[in-house]
């Protein structure tokens, strides 16, 4: 378990380091659009070229790499062009509100996901199956910007009980969470109820749980016991990549709602080319991903045992 384990880090902090050397080979490529950007486009070539003689981007490029990498390591992710700050100041705070919005998704859309999932797998073929099937498969078939637009539509302009935006401008404010959290579990629940029915229907046909039901052992206890531990493998690994999805696949729903979350700091970094802002974003998404995929494969031993000796 040990050895599985430090070669899973060393293959994280391998993956980090490839991703981070193209990351920053791609974006500092171009450094002359950089002080265009930041200039404007009606600065002269002398003024561009003192610009990034003053901020060291004349210099050789593995020298400003290893300079960035090592400052992000101690925490300094550069300054931001867009909103003249340093990045650190804006992503944490942006990061913990994204983390806020997925805690509270995750909160509703994996319990929903997961008890209509085994619903529907222990009785499968059933109407109760069916409903559940048509449902998932018609809400993960609406995308976010649409559901958004719906939801606005009814909660916000018809009948007038939520508000329309979640830019939290008096304070934090839980109604104002309602609609990105409906918009996110709408779209996220009917994926992972699907796998969930699957797994479910696959392991309630396997050899052992009908030897466990003949044997006369409670029907409630074969299933939480037997069946719904190896029916977990599959859609654990679907919960997992949603933390991904969360972190940086809602950007529609954050920007739909002015919910000032790590989504929409990234898109206000592409838009206006930040480039220090889009390699921290980028970074800070890679480890995340490295490390929800580590968490996997180290869930699935305690889910499997027989993959600990594989």
């Amino acid at each position: 378990m040990i050895f599985f384990l430090a070669k899973r880090i060393v293959l994280m902090l391998l993956t980090m380091l490839v991703v981070s050397i193209i990351l920053f080979a791609v974006l500092e490529v171009n450094v002359e659009n950089l002080a265009t950007r930041v200039l404007g486009q009606f600065a002269t070539p002398i003024q561009r070229e003192d610009w990034l003689r003053d901020n060291g981007y004349l210099r050789p490029i593995y020298v400003r790499y290893f300079e960035w990498i090592t400052g992000m390591l101690q925490g300094d992710f550069g300054h931001s062009t867009r909103f003249n700050v340093p990045v650190s100041e804006m992503l944490w705070g942006r990061l913990a509100n994204t983390g806020l919005l997925g805690l509270c998704v995750f909160a509703v859309m994996i319990p929903l996901a997961l008890t209509l999932g085994i619903l529907s797998g222990m009785k499968e073929g059933s109407s109760l199956d069916r409903s559940i099937t048509f449902v998932s498969v018609m809400t993960t078939s609406v995308p976010e910007f649409a559901s958004a637009v719906l939801m606005s539509a009814v909660f916000v302009f018809a009948l007038g009980w939520l508000p329309g935006t979640s830019g939290m401008t008096q304070g934090f404010n839980w109604a104002e969470m309602v609609l990105p959290v409906a918009v996110l579990v709408m779209y996220g629940f009917g994926y992972i109820a699907r796998m969930m029915r699957a797994s479910m229907a696959e392991v309630m046909h396997s050899a052992y749980i009908r030897t466990a039901v003949l044997k006369g052992l409670p029907y409630q206890r074969v299933i939480v016991r037997h069946a719904l531990r190896n029916a977990m493998i599959a859609p654990f690994t679907v919960i997992i990549l949603q933390i991904n999805w969360l972190l940086s696949g809602v950007i529609v729903v954050e920007y739909f709602f002015a919910y000032q979350g790590f989504g929409a700091l990234l898109l206000d970094a592409a838009l206006n080319v930040d480039i220090d802002l889009i390699m921290a974003c980028a970074m800070v998404a890679t480890v995340v991903a490295v490390a929800t995929q580590t968490i996997a494969d180290i869930g699935y031993t305690y889910l499997n045992p027989r993959i600990r000796f594989s």
